[in-house]
């Protein structure tokens, strides 16, 4: 018997939103419901784990009903949604989707609301989280006073957006963000999600040299792994915490780490077909070597390096390089406002200006 479609609810980056719903629908297996703000609604059938690497995480959704009202009595309403959840079926649903059995060793929640009200979020949180754990019978795990969950407790949000109020329980152990493979990290390290949303624009195929002339801890070069398994994975770096942090994040993956400077690359013209960079703009991290007196060098090293074919994707706090991208030959094919941490960088992707070649003779 065919396992019903069910609907889950996969939360990105702002600015992602488009970027995660193709990725989605790239495994064949699923259907958008919608795109909204950092989320993205779709059913799938497949009994094999769906999740997407854009995400930041992925959820079954419990319940759903109007926003309450703006007063603290009004969190009575939330005791309401909380007996309302069929926790039978969540826990069916996690399961058959790859999720853990039941709701672990505990229940914590993590809630956010828009507009002024008369209680905080952790009102919120005390008044669902009691109520679950105890029709779940297990422990609760409060917020309130900063200390992290315990390993192993389900993670629940609830969102309150003036509309509705949205209940949705985590379909894995821990949240899709957190990497099994980063345990080692340095300032200004990207974003997981990000680079795997970088590594999937870049159009990657196997056999294709691709690099990353500023890799810190590696992250983008091992998402491009999971990618396109079959390229070839060089990345440089002038640190050696961030080599470090780069050789122990990637094994046994075979990507390859050096010492390098992004301003003068130890590599031919023309002799990379994918680039992918977080440069070192002083936002987090200071540029070092030749770029911290000559910060234009990135931009040549990058036209150099790349093959006419060449593409590269990387991540900028504002357009204003690109006029030296211009000069040298790079064009801008698509520019994409994020919302990362409280900071709005761009990503940027770029390719060779193709100049059209005998049109005269042939009168186009």
């Amino acid at each position: 018997m065919r396992t019903p479609r069910v609907l889950l609810v996969a939360r990105c980056v702002r600015g992602l939103e488009p970027a995660l719903g193709t990725e989605i629908l790239r495994t064949g297996s699923a259907t958008i419901d919608w795109i909204g703000h950092r989320e993205v609604g779709f059913r799938t059938d497949d009994d094999k784990p769906l999740r997407p690497r854009i995400a930041d995480d992925v959820f079954l959704p419990a319940h759903r009903r109007r926003d309450i009202g703006p007063h603290r009595s009004d969190l009575t309403a939330l005791t309401e949604l909380a007996h309302a959840v069929d926790l039978e079926g969540l826990a069916l649903g996690r399961r058959t989707h790859g999720g853990p059995p039941g709701f672990g060793d505990g229940i914590e929640i993590s809630a956010s609301f828009l507009g002024r009200r008369t209680y905080n979020r952790y009102d919120i949180e005390d008044t669902v989280g009691r109520v679950l754990a105890e029709r779940a019978g297990v422990p609760y795990h409060s917020r309130r006073h900063g200390a992290a969950p315990p390993p192993g407790h389900s993670g629940w949000r609830l969102t309150l957006d003036g509309t509705h109020a949205t209940l949705l329980l985590r379909l894995g152990r821990r949240p899709a963000h957190r990497r099994a493979y980063k345990n080692a990290t340095v300032p200004g390290t990207l974003h997981p999600p990000v680079a795997a949303a970088m590594a999937q624009a870049a159009g990657l195929r196997p056999g294709q040299r691709v690099l990353d002339p500023c890799c810190g801890a590696g992250t983008l070069l091992i998402e491009a792994h999971h990618t396109a398994p079959g390229t070839t994975l060089l990345g440089f770096d002038l640190d050696p915490a961030a080599r470090r942090a780069a050789r122990q994040n990637a094994a046994p993956l075979p990507i390859t780490v050096e010492h390098g400077d992004a301003g003068a690359l130890p590599l031919h013209d023309r002799s990379v077909d994918r680039v992918l960079c977080n440069p070192p703009w002083g936002e987090q991290v200071g540029a070092g070597g030749r770029l911290a007196r000559h910060p234009e060098r990135w931009w040549h090293e990058l036209a150099r390096v790349l093959t006419d074919e060449g593409r590269a994707v990387v991540l900028l706090p504002e357009a204003g390089g690109l006029g030296h991208a211009l000069a040298l030959g790079l064009s801008p094919v698509h520019v994409q406002r994020l919302s990362l941490f409280g900071s709005s960088p761009l990503l940027i992707h770029l390719e060779r200006v193709r100049r059209r070649r005998g049109s005269r003779s042939n009168g186009r």
